[in-house]
């Protein structure tokens, strides 16, 4: 199994990140990928990909932290792209519900780092909060632009909160959509109604681990050994086994990300 997005580098894994990695591993999680926030996370993903051999890197801007946005910042993530084991660019995208960063800052980082992504054909990781129309309105036009070898894997909205009219959208743009501990979580029936209607090959678990754990962990940290309870939820949603849901989530990211 893939965990397709665990801040494996934030503070929480100082103490025990070899043994984070290590319960994953047992857990059948093999593989991580570690999306960046800022560019201090760039680098400390980057590390972690050279440290783990099962662990990936995502490099981008988070929309909280585009407040000081600059061309320097575009160039610097690109700069960080050209690492052997970054698979995407991300997490990117925009938060209405944080006043930490401007709205019209936010599209403009947004919009800047899709088109660097396009450009150096990597797909995205995209984060959502408050802003569905938005967030939509910028991926279609995007994506109706991106060459043939992005058009079929121009990423992923991230930990899916928005609602069904989103998911159609965002699944008709070619997106794959990610699910979470919320997924577990007893008052969810709107994101598993949703995760039951997405076809199986765009479905990915992630943890966003050190947040969001799932039932019946929920109030402790998350990390990646915890992938298992979502999968078992999204098989039990599509009514198959456990076993053929962790092949395909697992061949989903393999193709969206394009890992060995």
């Amino acid at each position: 199994m893939i965990d397709t997005h665990c801040h494996l580098d934030f503070a929480a894994f100082d103490d025990d990140r070899d043994a984070v990695v290590a319960r994953a591993a047992a857990a059948d999680v093999t593989r991580i990928i570690n999306p960046a926030v800022d560019l201090a996370a760039c680098a400390a993903a980057l590390r972690l990909a050279d440290r783990y051999a099962g662990v990936y890197a995502a490099v981008g801007i988070h929309p909280t932290s585009t407040a000081s946005f600059s061309p320097e910042h575009l160039t610097a993530v690109e700069g960080h792209a050209g690492h052997a084991k970054v698979v995407a660019i991300g997490e990117i995208g925009l938060d209405y519900y944080w006043d930490k960063s401007p709205k019209d800052t936010q599209r403009n980082a947004f919009e800047a780092q899709l088109a660097l992504a396009a450009r150096l054909d990597l797909p995205v990781i995209i984060h959502n909060r408050d802003a569905n129309d938005d967030v939509m309105t910028i991926l279609e036009q995007w994506a109706a632009a991106l060459p043939p070898s992005l058009r079929e894997r121009p990423g992923v909205l991230h930990s899916f909160s928005g609602d069904m009219a989103m998911a159609e959208h965002a699944l008709q743009a070619g997106f794959y959509l990610g699910f979470t501990g919320p997924l577990t979580f007893k008052n969810a029936e709107d994101t598993r109604r949703i995760a039951a209607a997405v076809p199986l090959d765009r479905l990915l678990v992630e943890t966003d681990a050190p947040f969001l754990t799932p039932v019946p962990y929920r109030g402790k940290r998350n990390e990646p050994a915890y992938i298992p309870y979502m999968v078992e939820r999204l098989a039990a949603l599509k009514l198959i086994a456990t076993d053929e849901m962790a092949a395909i989530t697992t061949q989903n990211a393999e193709r969206l990300f394009q890992l060995s």
